[in-house]
């Protein structure tokens, strides 16, 4: 029976029995068949329904004793990897991003090519919580070029210094920045808008999900980010292509003057591109530039290290890069009066080796991971000093090992 059919037998014995039967918006795309390409679906109707594995396969088959129409478990390309899952569930509405990596794409490609069906199918699987059947929804993916007719999709996205250096730069006050740009690999066509922003020593950090482009989020979540001080926008159109180099924000915009660790975020807004939409059962939201993961950041410390020092850090340590390890953070109580905090660290010399300022509203700071680097030695120790509006030091805690 062709493949079609058995879902739109489906339909009717959905509403023959008077259950409510999940839909998804869009149920059809066109996908790049060279690489990866990433869709917003938007489920409705998700009740009494757990979200469950995702599964990409040549041919689909009926779902019986359960709802719809689930994979072929003889022609599975693979499934939805955790780190691309940014599914949410609000209400009865459920969103979910179709990463489809190069691999999937390449058994796709691959599986047409040997005279298969060329499209293929990506289906969700919703468990019933009530003891009701499952439900299994297949959205069709047809193989293209990178055309206009693919849904506009940000698949990598490298931040880097000038000259490719992936070093965190050290620099004095007011000094000079090296040159930034962001290396956008995409599909389809659109235009790319959002902002480059600054995290300056001391303010909060932002999470995975404030740092996901726009276009990732519900409805519901967009507007909700946290955002930091704006050094410049973007917007720039994205011609069919799949690759563009974009300059960062000019250096006299970089905050310099604080020593301590500064962070540059590159944040992505949504655009209602064409073939980049889904419709959310209250109306249609734009989806251009989804990406299926957070957007990466550039690193850079202001101090007083000389040049020299700055050549000996890197001569031991090759490359200064962020570390995967389990972050370590310095808590104290809070003092008052005080305006701002500052924190200095000290090796087993009694050498201060960093320095960092912790604006009154924080009792925290993460010691960024390449700190150990800048010595030999393997205790160090910290502690905190409360400075008044005055930059008095009203009150001075001891040293205490950085743990």
């Amino acid at each position: 029976m062709h493949k079609l059919s058995i879902i739109f037998i489906f339909i009717l014995l959905f509403s023959a029995a008077g259950i409510a039967q999940v839909s998804v918006s869009p149920d059809n795309i066109t996908a790049y068949s060279q690489g990866a390409t990433s869709a917003y679906l938007t489920f409705n109707n998700v009740v009494n329904l757990r979200p469950a594995e995702a599964t990409w396969c040549g041919e689909i088959i009926s779902a019986a004793p359960d709802f719809g129409s689930k994979c072929d478990p003889t022609t599975i390309f693979g499934v939805l990897p955790a780190r691309y899952d940014q599914s949410r569930q609000i209400g009865a509405r459920y969103t979910d991003i179709m990463s489809i990596t190069p691999t999937v794409a390449r058994r796709a490609y691959t599986d047409a090519v040997n005279g298969n069906d060329s499209r293929f199918f990506y289906v969700k699987h919703f468990v019933s919580t009530n003891g009701g059947q499952d439900q299994f929804i297949p959205v069709t993916i047809r193989l293209s070029g990178n055309g206009a007719g693919v849904p506009f999709s940000l698949t990598t996205v490298k931040l880097q210094w000038q000259n490719g250096e992936k070093v965190v730069p050290f620099i004095k006050p007011n000094e000079k920045l090296p040159k930034i740009s962001a290396e956008i690999r995409y599909t389809g066509t659109g235009r790319l808008k959002g902002r480059w922003e600054i995290v300056r020593p001391g303010e909060e950090l932002p999470s995975q999900r404030d740092l996901l482009s726009e276009a990732a989020l519900p409805l519901e979540e967009r507007g909700t980010q946290r955002r930091y001080t704006l050094l410049s926008r973007f917007n720039v159109n994205l011609p069919p292509g799949g690759k563009y180099i974009l300059p960062g924000p000019e250096n006299w915009r970089i905050d310099k003057t604080v020593e301590g660790m500064y962070i540059l975020l590159f944040r992505v807004e949504a655009d209602d591109a064409v073939n980049s939409n889904s419709n959310t059962g209250a109306g249609v939201v734009p989806t251009g530039a989804v990406a299926g993961f957070s957007m990466p950041t550039l690193r850079y410390y202001v101090g007083n290290s000389s040049n020299s020092d700055i050549q000996q850090i890197t001569n031991r340590s090759s490359q200064i890069e962020i570390s995967e390890r389990q972050p370590i953070v310095l808590r104290w109580k809070e003092v008052a009066k005080t305006k701002i905090y500052r924190i200095e660290i000290e090796d087993a010399e009694k050498e201060n080796i960093f320095s960092a300022i912790v604006l009154a509203s924080n009792k925290q700071y993460q010691v960024p991971s390449f700190v150990q680097v800048l010595t030999s030695s393997k205790q160090l120790k910290w502690r905190v000093l409360a400075i008044d509006g005055k930059n008095e030091i009203i009150e001075t805690s001891k040293f205490t090992d950085v743990k």
